[in-house]
């Protein structure tokens, strides 16, 4: 049995399944796999590649992401849709303009995945995804999405274990800007493509000053213990809202001292409350955080020979296709 991938009711492996093995390879040689014991094992330089917690393991346990394994094993379902609220759904097609139409059927690659917050959508638009995750949220996604037509793999995004010419549709949305090279992460991607395929990436945007003290105070935080900076986050979102709030009721003076410390603590303003928290440690705790521009990533999409380029709902989202042969 295909371990972590998934499986018939009677346990014996789905025609997914077999599918994936065919699409995997070293991350470093790029040769086939083989499935031995409890991992995987290349069939080129013997390297290994183990089964945690029902995840291939192509990445090592601690890297510069794991602020993010922390905050999505205690956020674990914050963000999923339920009866209440589709807003991960509406999300998912600002920022990348796909539909469920779209991807209904289709193969497509989830690049940080998180705790699943997108899949969940896209699976239930019918897609069969594949989730990678540096950290260990990639556990918490197969978790949440467990009985779905997904499967988590922990892997870098500058070295993902697939063959060439793999998914229909790939998307990133709000993760590749947290690499140590947001372009080369982006120029990496449409090679794992089908011809036709679509890729569909959302960063940070440049063109508002409004980060510019969070840059100063990320100094600092993102060197901080997760938990320590999550406890801090804790009690200074909460009061940093209260005055804000407090002072937009003022007459003549409230709005512009408002704006003033919106601008010199900039924190989250969602209003469920724990989305507030978890947004903000989200801004703060990155090792790695680059903000940038359309022109920026319309360069990189067109150098590796992407067409038929879209500008999302919101900054900076960016879609392109591959040519078809």
């Amino acid at each position: 049995m295909l371990i972590g991938m998934p499986t018939t009711e009677n346990q014996t492996p789905s025609r997914w399944s077999a599918e994936l093995l065919e699409l995997l390879r070293c991350p470093a040689c790029r040769a086939a796999l083989n499935e031995e014991g409890t991992g995987f094992v290349c069939s080129g330089c013997q390297r290994c590649f183990p089964v945690q917690s029902g995840v291939v393991r192509f990445a090592g346990a601690e890297n510069y992401a794991d602020s993010f394994g922390f905050q999505w094993q205690r956020y674990a379902r914050t963000q999923l849709d339920d009866a209440q609220s589709q807003e991960s759904e509406k999300d998912f097609h600002r920022k990348t303009g796909l539909t469920a139409a779209d991807v209904k059927g289709k193969l497509v690659l989830d690049v940080g995945c998180g705790m699943g917050r997108y899949a969940d959508v896209a699976t239930r638009w019918g897609a069969r995804v594949v989730g990678i995750d540096l950290s260990a949220a990639a556990e918490v996604a197969a978790r949440n999405l467990s009985g779905r037509e997904f499967v988590a793999l922990q892997a870098d995004a500058f070295a993902l274990p697939f063959a060439t010419g793999s998914f229909d549709y790939i998307y990133s949305i709000g993760v590749l800007h947290h690499t140590p090279n947001c372009e080369q992460a982006v120029k990496n991607l449409p090679q794992y493509l089908k011809p036709g395929g679509v890729l569909a990436v959302w960063l940070y945007s440049a063109y508002n000053p409004w980060y510019r003290f969070s840059d100063i105070y990320r100094r600092f935080t993102s060197k901080m213990p997760a938990k320590t900076l999550h406890g801090i986050l804790g009690v200074v979102v909460p009061v940093v809202n209260g005055v804000d709030s407090g002072l937009r009721v003022l007459p003549v003076i409230g709005r512009p001292l408002s704006g003033l410390v919106r601008y010199l603590v900039p924190v989250n303003r969602d209003p469920n409350r724990k989305w507030r928290v978890l947004d903000t440690f989200d801004w703060y705790s990155p090792t790695y955080q680059s903000k940038h521009t359309y022109e920026q990533v319309f360069r990189w999409f067109e150098s590796c020979g992407m067409e038929d380029l879209h500008v999302g709902d919101v900054p900076i989202a960016v879609r392109g296709r591959k040519p078809s042969l």
